[in-house]
């Protein structure tokens, strides 16, 4: 009897829709490749995190509500992103905390919602995507991925199986870049001060490329190489 495919709705996020389309048509690839069914739901829009961080609750429960509609029947959503994962399962429960039946729908959206590596190593067991890449990696960890999530080797495990990529580990690979949404935006010298310790730091590791599984992490870092 043929195994059942596993189904997984894909969330886009913001900053992929607008300035990354390439990585979530690549991750569809990848997904697709790995045996999912993949659908899009084109009515989604942003996870509400913006809003949220920035002091609009009643607007970010606006925004999340929509998100816990769209996804009510997905068996699984997953998102390029470990800072729009976290929002959903981290602080979308703290978000409707005053209302028993959304929150209800939160804590259960929390248990089908995945980061993308996470999805490809913990729910379909696969380490090695086939993808080949000769050159030196180096990976940082974005804040939400690694504190809120715990997702540290997940990536890890994917990268270090590319045939061909030397992976490089640069010193203090767990600080934050200095993007942290708004914060990039309030604290400009703070946040470009923290981007170019990143980026010395990659450098001094020798490497070729610079791997994050956030697009705000590279936005922000590649705004301040190309600035």
């Amino acid at each position: 009897m043929a195994q059942q495919k596993i189904r997984a709705a894909f969330f886009i996020t913001c900053l992929g829709d607008q300035f990354f389309p390439h990585v979530g048509e690549c991750a569809v690839k990848v997904l697709r490749r790995l045996g999912v069914e993949v659908t899009f739901n084109p009515a989604q829009t942003c996870c509400g995190q913006p809003a949220f961080n920035t002091g609009f609750r009643e607007e970010a429960r606006e925004v999340a509500e929509r998100v816990l509609d769209h996804y009510r029947d997905a068996e699984y959503v997953i998102a390029p992103s470990g800072s729009c994962s976290t929002m959903v399962r981290v602080f979308y429960p703290e978000l409707f905390a005053d209302d028993p039946e959304r929150l209800k729908q939160a804590v259960e959206l929390k248990k089908r919602f995945f980061e993308f590596s996470e999805f490809i190593v913990k729910i379909l067991k696969v380490e090695d995507v086939g993808a080949s890449f000769p050159r030196r990696v180096t990976y940082h960890d974005s804040c939400h991925l690694l504190r809120e999530l715990g997702i540290e080797q997940e990536p890890r495990k994917l990268i270090g199986a590319v045939r061909g990529v030397k992976l490089v580990e640069m010193q203090d690979n767990q600080l934050c870049c200095g993007f942290g949404g708004t914060f990039s935006v309030k604290f400009p010298e703070v946040s470009v001060a923290m981007a170019e310790d990143k980026l010395r730091a990659a450098s001094q590791a020798g490497a070729e490329i610079l791997v994050a599984n956030d697009s705000g992490c590279l936005m922000h870092l590649a705004g301040v190489i190309h600035g």
